[in-house]
This record gives structure tokens, sequence and C-alpha cells, in this order.
């Protein structure tokens, strides 16, 4: 799959398309805005990410079988970068 190329998240069992993965984050967002009421929510971005970055992490790492330079090539990052980020999780 190209990078930019949109997400779609399927089941392989039926071969079913459902929604790209932004209309679930954006259905989750709303969501969450709606739980708060009138609370204001601080570092949502950093929350976001860190939602979404670490079972993202865990997922490819066990799809690779653990080995680091083909997570690291999969995920578009460089290797050092994979490691702070997994130690950073406390994936390591």
């Amino acid at each position: 799959m190209a990078s930019d190329t949109v997400l779609d998240v399927t089941d392989s069992q039926t071969d079913a398309t459902y929604e790209p993965l932004c209309v679930h984050v954006e259905r989750i967002v709303r969501q969450y805005f709606t739980t708060l009421g009138d609370d204001i929510p601080t570092d949502l971005y950093e929350l976001i990410l860190k939602e979404v970055e670490r079972p993202l992490l865990t997922v490819v790492l066990e799809q690779t079988r653990g080995n680091q330079s083909k997570c690291a090539q999969i995920l578009g990052l460089n290797r050092g970068t994979l490691r702070k980020k997994l130690k950073a999780y406390h994936l390591t």
C-alpha cells in the first residue's frame, strides 16, 4: 500500500471493506467531546497520538516478529527513532 493510499479497515474473514480509519478516528474524537460536555480538554493532540501510536507499534512489531529494522521500514521511521518510541512505551 502506498503512503498516500487511504487506509481502509477490512475484515479479512468476510472481505468486507468498512470506512477508512480517519472516519473511525473522527467519530471517536466527536464522542470524546460529547462525553466532556462543557469541559475543555488539554493536550488532546498528544493524547490522540499516544492512543494510536502504542497499538500501531505493537501490531507492526508483532507482524515483523520483533524485527525492528523491518518495523521501522514499514512505519517509515529510522531505526533510532523507532527504538526511542519503543522505549517510551515500554515495548522493549
